[in-house]
Order: C-alpha cells, then structure tokens, then sequence
C-alpha cells in the first residue's frame, strides 16, 4: 500500500519505529501507537509486522544494512583511510544531532536481556559490520597490525558508543566532541 507522499506503509513504519527505538529502546515499541502515529490501523501494522519482534527485527536489519551501505559509501568518497577513521564518530554523532537520539543498536544492546533473539542476533550483525570496517580501515592505514586490528577496532567502537551513550544521558552533544577529541589526543582514534 503507497501512501500519497509514494512511500509504502511498511516503510513508514520502519522509519517512525527507528525514531521511537533511537529514543527508547526495545521496551518503548507500542504497536497501537505506532499504527497511531503512522496513521494506520493497528490490523495494518500487523499485516506488515505479526510481533513486536518481527517488527524490532525488522528495524534492526534495516538499521545495520543502512549503517553499512553508509561506512561503504564513506569508503567511496575518502579514499585515505586515516581521514576515514577520523570521520567515523560522525557516523555516531547523527544521531545525537536527531533529538538527541542514540544509536538503536546500542541503545537495544543495554536492553539484551529482555530482547527476542532475533532481535540480539541483528543487533550483533551491527556491531560485527562496525568492527569489521574499523579493522579493515586500521590495517589499510597501517596503524596496527593483523594480529591487533580486531582488539583496536573493538576498543574505537566501545569508545565511540560509549560516547554517545554519556552525551545523550547529559543532552550535551558538545560532551561527545570533547570524548572523541580525547580519543584523539590518546592515540586510539587519529588526530585531526
């Protein structure tokens, strides 16, 4: 079903439940309001979406699918691998400069125990695809070797999340700034 803006429901859903997940997490999916807010049925929703866990595994596939369509695309455009690694915090702080929203992955994983597992399984693919990118790039730089390209790349994305996590809980996204500017001076992430 399009709506009159061209974009199916389904997608509408999907977007209106990432903004909802970036704010609240896992728990504060509501599906009626959900359908509410989208302004569908609630039956509509669940045509698309049988569960709540279909439908936070759905946003969360989406989620890691676009974050690594969006680390392929600034692969494309900076080619030097170093000036990559320093602008990946930006691809935290979008969310941030969104409401101050976090990253849903994040947000869900402080959630884990009480996500389906399906749900933890999308969850961890984000995770993978931002180390595996880090590692790649870190080694494309020589700033590590093979052997430290996987701890270094684990260590720069807990940092970074971390970040975020401590900005968001202070609504202050010049606090994340000053962390990865830290990062920076510590060696972990490339100065600028």
């Amino acid at each position: 079903m399009e709506n009159p803006t061209g974009r199916n429901s389904r997608d509408a859903i999907l977007d209106a439940a990432t903004k909802i997940a970036q704010a609240h997490g896992y728990g504060g999916l509501n599906l009626r309001a959900l359908a509410e807010q989208v302004g569908i049925k609630a039956a509509s929703l669940y045509h698309h979406f049988p569960s709540k866990a279909d439908l936070a595994t759905a946003v969360a596939r989406r989620y890691w699918e676009d974050a690594a369509a969006g680390l392929d695309a600034l692969t494309s455009r900076t080619p030097d691998p170093t000036e990559r690694l320093r602008k990946y915090p930006g691809t935290f702080r979008k969310a941030l400069e969104n409401d101050n929203r976090m990253c849903l992955c994040s947000f869900m994983t402080a959630e884990s125990d009480d996500l389906p597992g399906t749900v933890m399984s999308e969850i961890e693919r984000f995770n993978e695809v931002n180390v595996d990118w880090l590692g790649k790039t870190l080694l494309e730089a020589g700033v590590v070797g093979s052997r430290d390209a996987k701890k270094r790349a684990h260590a720069i994305f807990a940092a970074v999340a971390g970040a975020q996590l401590m900005a968001r809980g202070r609504s202050d996204i010049k606090l994340y700034d000053t962390l990865i500017k830290s990062y920076q001076a510590a060696g972990l992430l490339p100065p600028p």
